[in-house]
């Protein structure tokens, strides 16, 4: 690997860092501080949903615009969030077939469902371990598509690595460092 090509991919994987920090933030740290994870006087209110589709039909029949605008937020916001583990998943591993990254991405998703549920952040939804597989599996499925398109690995690792530096990363540190944290 010559300097150029390990530059690419040290740049690749910062970002890729601080993506999943940027999950560990949206998932974990957005509703309750760092510190009030495992305070004991913190009221744990627990939701858990099992029932594929459940939430979803509920925010659809829902009639007030708060409940619709907050659906809309959900279900786009738990697609676009494994978008990109998609993506880079099939980056650095792109001799997997799909079922396998789906599987992996479902895996991920169930776990960070079953710590919000214990922790009780947020509510566990099996529609969110849905729509992140449905997010991680566009990410795959649009690598797949810009290899056909460029049909050349090294070009495709090029044009997202400048996607990561133009789109990604200040995406990423924005979220990260300019919207308010809770410590």
């Amino acid at each position: 690997m010559n300097k150029p090509e390990r530059i690419k991919t040290v740049f690749l994987y910062g970002v890729f860092i601080g993506y999943i920090l940027l999950l560990i933030k949206i998932l974990f740290l957005s509703r309750v501080s760092i510190f009030e994870l495992f305070n004991s006087q913190r009221t744990l209110v627990r939701s858990i949903n099992l029932i594929p589709f459940y939430s979803i039909s509920e925010y659809i029949s829902g009639s007030s615009a708060n409940l619709k605008n907050f659906a809309f937020a959900n279900v786009v916001g738990n697609i676009l969030i494994f978008i990109p583990l998609g993506v880079y998943l099939s980056l650095f591993k792109n001799n997997k077939s799909v079922r396998i990254y789906l599987l992996f991405i479902l895996v991920v998703s169930l776990f960070v469902e079953i710590i919000q549920g214990l922790l009780g952040i947020g509510s566990a939804d099996i529609d969110d371990i849905i729509l992140n597989g449905l997010g991680g599996w566009i990410g795959n499925l649009g690598y797949k598509s810009l290899l056909l398109l460029l049909r050349d690995e090294k070009k495709v690792h090029t044009a997202i690595t400048i996607l990561s530096a133009i789109v990604g990363l200040p995406v990423i540190l924005y979220l990260l460092f300019m919207i308010k944290m809770r410590f």
